[in-house]
């Protein structure tokens, strides 16, 4: 048994602090201790079972997903609010993910994970991990989490949410509480044609999260890597990749050797359906801490024709085995540019190759096998097995980032402050931003190009500083540096060919012995006068990975990419590596080389005063909320006797955080009005407005109306007569079921009053305001004095509901 509450039953009290801690503060209630025992683990349940009793229909709060997807894809991340309209908000809500059909009764029922955007607003349930619910209970009108999807498998997803308005429970069987979400089937082919304006472009960075810590069983330690990636954006007329499709000729290269050179070539081929080629530089270890190496990127555009994007990459080694993004539609229903598209990567099974782990022997498919996602029920001995038929865990992550729009955009919701900082960073950037106070020399001659060759290099030319008219203003720019290549490759020679850089080497036909390679290139440009391009576009070459392959011999990987050269300017260094597939069985010690230096040239030095370090990281924003800065540094490494160097060492750029709370904002108080009696004990009022309703949880608005007595002088027996009268009258007028104001003139002392007029518009809609009406003189007796008869006002308080 329990004791009441308020007057309110107490099992709604208990229902109540099952969906919201702000509920159960608002109530205390006591209970036997036989009724105390209850599983924690069950707690979810009860929610949901409780929620379920009570189902009535209620528009006034919304749980919506960003973009309303009507799918989801699996290990997406997506920010979830929700949202009362206008004027109702809410004080506590729960918010919880399971699977369609779930009791909540294990931990398996519950689906994807929430992540907390506001500590202050939002936190998980102590009872219910899953759950979120309020942080604090106060009034609110909306509260925003992050939620990742669940793995492939999952099946259908229902988010719930519960709203608790004072005594009032909402529940989230209604229509608008609930989202139901399925996973989205990466068979289908977008076919939407797009209505997004303009262009945009991208940057997408690859995260590699393969390794033994997370992927331990047979690991391969000693030649684990990430292939060069190779992908483009395309229309939907192209298909790259697609689960039930058939591998080509270039997605098998890159699935069972790691070549992306028949893929480019496949990709160059499709001709106005290919806006972008997207590539990256193979990644060997798999894995590294982002504090070692960067993560590696690519830049890439879309427009309304081209606005799909696909890439693959193989894990190696493995039979034929990779991962990737399958026509990633980045053009919005809404007619704009997605700004941001996060995704987790499971492997995938070209179907060209049948083994089941990293190192099986070649055992080639024919024919073909569709594309598929690997599971983990595939075979006993694969990497991924998992007798109970789990998930996969992702093996990388794709972050792909919108960076810049240019042209006339059309999207039909309106940009958000991202998306304006982003575009005028983007403006800001490109803008030549040499200041009016800093007189320069004229630009030197370039110098030679760094290639001899009709390979890509660069050549430089530099300026000197005149005068700096003001010092607090840093003058930079004193060197340029642009693209060139080796003689007779300019552009400007119209029976120049103008071909491409040469495309990574394929891997050495042979791992033991001599073998060959091949590495190709393309016709950028044709001569202007028609001529036929007579330079070549492949070139091949022996190649030797392993002289033998002995037992005592010690098996190498081939070499990696060489990193960039050590210097920016003369002479530096460059290395490349190699890893040690198998040491010899006998167990001798490995001979090979696994580093590799050589010189590497750039342009000369002597005249360049500013040698610099890579920019540092950019610095946290100046502020914890709102518009703020942020700054990154470089250091001079040049010695002071080449010339005072002016290039900038800091700089500085505009960083944006979550809006500052906003407190509510009032008018100054108004004058006190007349008091509404001409005699007697009576009222009078004054008031002022909202300005700013308090905005991200600002301080609330205090009162808007205050009314306090007033006297005026006393009434005399005529006069109380007259209002006894006046108020018998009323009375006598309501009972008879009449509606108005009488008709008859009202008697005063002294004189012959009209009736009351009407209560005038209220001043305000809003925020509190004012009414008035009026009774004037119609006659006035001779023998009255002047002072005695006099028209009379009442005022009242209107709309004090605040705005």
């Amino acid at each position: 048994p329990m004791r009441k509450s308020g007057g309110l039953d107490p099992r709604v009290v208990l229902l109540l602090c099952f969906i919201s801690s702000a509920a159960c503060n608002t109530f205390a209630f006591t209970e036997e201790p036989s009724d105390r025992a209850v599983k924690a683990d069950s707690y979810c349940s009860r929610i949901l079972r409780a929620q379920s009793n009570r189902k009535e229909v209620n528009n006034e709060f919304r749980l919506r997903v960003e973009g309303d997807p009507e799918s989801y894809q699996p290990g997406s991340t997506y920010r979830v609010s929700l949202t009362a309209s206008s004027p109702s908000y809410f004080r506590g809500f729960t918010l919880i993910a399971t699977r369609e059909g779930a009791e909540g009764d294990r931990d398996e029922d519950y689906a994807g994970n929430f992540q907390i955007i506001d500590e202050e607003e939002t936190q998980f349930m102590t009872n219910c991990p899953p759950a979120v619910t309020e942080s604090t209970p106060r009034r609110r009108t909306s509260i925003q989490v992050f939620w990742t999807a669940p793995p492939s498998g999952t099946g259908c997803v229902l988010l719930k949410a519960s709203i608790v308005q004072k005594r009032i429970i909402y529940f989230q069987d209604e229509g608008a509480l609930t989202k139901r979400m399925c996973e989205k089937d990466s068979t289908d082919r977008p076919l939407l044609d797009c209505c997004a304006c303009g262009t945009a472009k991208y940057r997408v960075t690859f995260y590699g999260n393969w390794s033994e810590k997370i992927h331990p069983k047979d690991y391969p330690r000693r030649a684990n890597h990430w292939s060069a990636l190779i992908g483009a954006s395309h229309s939907k007329n192209y298909v790259l990749w697609e689960y039930g499709g058939t591998a080509s000729e270039g997605v098998k290269q890159v699935a069972e050797l790691g070549s992306p050179v028949k893929m480019e070539e496949e990709i160059r081929q499709k001709g106005d359906d290919v806006l972008t080629v997207i590539k990256m530089k193979a990644q060997w270890p798999a894995w590294q801490p982002l504090n070692v190496r960067a993560a590696p990127s690519a830049e890439f555009s879309v427009d309304r024709t081209r606005h799909l994007m696909s890439f693959l990459t193989m894990m190696g080694p493995s039979p034929d085995w990779n991962v990737g993004l399958s026509a990633e539609d980045l053009c919005t229903k809404e007619c704009g540019w997605a700004q941001k598209v996060v995704q987790d990567l499971i492997p995938w099974d070209a179907g060209t190759d049948g083994g089941v782990s990293y190192e099986s022997p070649n055992k080639p498919t024919l024919p073909q096998d569709k594309i598929r996602p690997l599971t983990s029920l595939d075979h006993p001995q694969s990497p991924f097995y998992d007798p109970e038929g789990g998930a996969i865990t992702p093996v990388a992550r794709v972050m792909v980032e919108r960076i810049a729009r240019k042209g006339e955009q059309c999207n039909i919701v309106p940009d958000n402050v991202d998306d304006i900082v982003a575009d005028i960073a983007q403006e800001e950037k490109e803008e030549d931003d040499t200041p009016e106070t800093c007189i320069y020399s004229n630009w030197s001659p370039w110098s030679a190009c760094s290639s001899a060759t009709c390979e890509k290099g660069k050549r430089m030319r530099q300026r000197m500083l005149k005068a700096q008219l003001d010092l607090s203003v840093p003058c930079p720019h004193t060197q340029d540096f642009e693209p060139c290549m080796g003689p007779g490759c300019s552009d400007e020679d119209a029976s120049t060919c103008m071909m491409s850089e040469w495309i990574t080497w394929s891997p050495c036909s042979a791992s033991c012995g001599t073998g060959t390679r091949s590495r190709e290139r393309y016709v950028k440009q044709f001569p202007d006068d028609g001529s036929v391009c007579t330079l070549p576009t492949e070139e091949t070459e022996n190649c030797v990975v392993n002289e033998d392959c002995l037992p005592s011999s010690c098996l190498v990987t081939e070499w990696a990419e060489w990193d960039v050269c050590s210097a920016t300017c003369g002479l530096g260094m460059k290395r490349r590596e190699r890893m040690v597939k198998m040491p010899p069985a006998d167990g001798s010690i490995c001979g090979a080389e696994v580093l590799e230096v050589e010189k590497c040239m750039m342009p000369e030095c002597h005249t360049i005063p500013c040698l610099l370090t890579p920019w540092s990281e950019w610095s946290d924003c100046s502020v914890t909320c709102g518009k703020g800065l942020r700054t990154r540094q470089r250091i001079l490494k040049s010695p002071a006797e080449l010339g005072e160097c002016t290039e900038e060492l800091e700089q500085v750029e505009k960083c944006m955080l979550p809006e500052c709370p906003i407190d509510c904002s009032l008018s100054e108080w108004t004058e006190w009005s007349e008091c509404n009696k001409s005699c007697g004990k009576g009222h009078t009022i004054r008031t002022r407005i909202v300005k700013l309703e308090p905005q991200f949880g600002g301080d609330p608005c205090s009162q808007t109306v205050q009314r306090k007595k007033c006297k005026v002088r006393r009434c005399t027996r005529g006069q109380g007569n007259s209002e006894e009268k006046r108020r018998r009258k009323e009375q006598r007028e309501k009972q008879r079921g009449k509606q108005g104001r009488a008709e008859g003139a009202t008697e005063h002392p002294g004189c012959r009053m009209r009736p009351w007029s009407s209560w005038t518009e209220c001043t305000k809609l809003c925020g509190g305001g004012i009414q008035e009406r009026l009774m004037s003189i119609k006659q006035k007796f001779k023998t009255v004095q002047l002072s005695s008869c006099k028209d009379r006002k009442e005022i009242r308080a209107c709309n004090v509901h605040p705005c």
